[in-house]
């Protein structure tokens, strides 16, 4: 399906505005005395005023731009928007063209593209908050031939951005502590990863967990204790359940927010399995790159809604919890 390219307008620049006024100061002059080399240079002068703003109009014409849905985002980060731009045309180039996703924004420069051929580039934004960021359309514009006037188009691409909470540099010591300590039931033994304690080895004990070096030294059998999987899992507990929000209150949520997905990331990337519970959001403990998607995306979309009376609780009440809530915050 071929997208409609808008016309945005004409608009003469600092350049071009100066040579404007040239051009009177010589008509004045010209008018004034009666010289015909006058006559001939304002003559010269108006030309090149038509001149520019014909080519300047061609010269963004013809063209199909495409982009790409960066990867992931996050707010108040930089990310990059990668875009390719082609010439249609085939017999003229194109020159000085000036690329932005904001009309206003910060233009990416494309100085010369031959008939035929396609340029590639990347576009840099900065999102301010976390959801949806809506891109519908990339802005084009050229200064050529000589930057008198400044021609715009708009290509609609309509693209959408998923935005995910800003990230901490570091995870908070609230963070931290929960994943250290926690409030659950202190590490036991069971099968898992970590080494939990050496004993001798009973009746009925799995022979793979012989601990064969310390039985050669000590001449008895020895037995690994591991410690329990549920020293890996960090149940995160958000109140979102806070009501209608004045302006500091919600620049608090926010923080919230991202403390919740900074202490996501950071225990995912730790191997840890991550459960997040938030009013009518719950996601169950799980790892890996999806759940980490996952657990972004719903922090991403979530609001405050109407207070509830029951507290959040996780689904299993021996692993290590992390509670997120406006009262808590203010108790402390």
């Amino acid at each position: 399906m071929k997208r409609r390219v808008v016309p945005e307008g004409i608009r003469i620049t600092k350049v071009g505005l100066w040579y404007v006024l040239l051009s009177v100061v010589v008509a004045v002059a010209a008018t004034n005395t009666g010289n015909n080399t006058l006559y001939m240079v304002l003559a010269l002068m108006l030309a090149s005023l038509v001149v520019s703003g014909v080519a300047s109009r061609h010269n963004v014409r013809g063209l199909r731009v495409a982009v790409e849905a960066p990867g992931e985002v996050f707010a108040h980060r930089p990310f990059q928007v990668r875009f390719e731009i082609r010439n249609q045309g085939r017999l003229l180039p194109r020159w000085l063209l000036l690329l932005s996703l904001e009309r206003h924004g910060q233009p990416r420069l494309v100085p010369f593209l031959p008939p035929g051929d396609s340029g590639r580039g990347d576009l840099e934004m900065l999102a301010s908050r976390r959801g949806r960021l809506a891109l519908p359309a990339v802005h084009l514009a050229s200064l050529f031939p000589f930057g008198l006037f400044r021609k715009g188009a708009r290509h609609r691409v309509d693209l959408e951005v998923m935005v995910f909470p800003e990230l901490f540099d570091a995870a908070s010591r609230r963070s931290l502590e929960a994943g250290r300590h926690g409030e659950g039931a202190p590490r036991k033994a069971a099968w898992g990863h970590d080494l939990h304690a050496l004993r001798s080895f009973r009746q009925g004990d799995d022979p793979r967990a012989i601990h064969w070096k310390q039985t050669a030294r000590t001449g008895d059998l020895v037995y690994m204790e591991r410690e329990a999987e549920a020293g890996r899992r960090l149940s995160i507990l958000f109140d979102n359940g806070v009501g209608s929000l004045d302006a500091a209150a919600a620049e608090r949520f926010e923080s919230l927010v991202s403390e919740a997905a900074t202490a996501a990331v950071d225990h995912l990337g730790r191997g840890f399995e991550v459960e997040l519970v938030m009013r009518g959001t719950v996601l169950p403990f799980a790892a890996g790159n999806r759940h980490r998607h996952r657990i972004l995306e719903a922090l991403a979309l979530v609001e405050p809604v109407p207070r509830g009376r029951e507290a959040l609780r996780s689904s299993d009440p021996g692993v290590p919890r992390l509670r997120l809530s406006l009262e808590r915050e203010a108790a402390a």
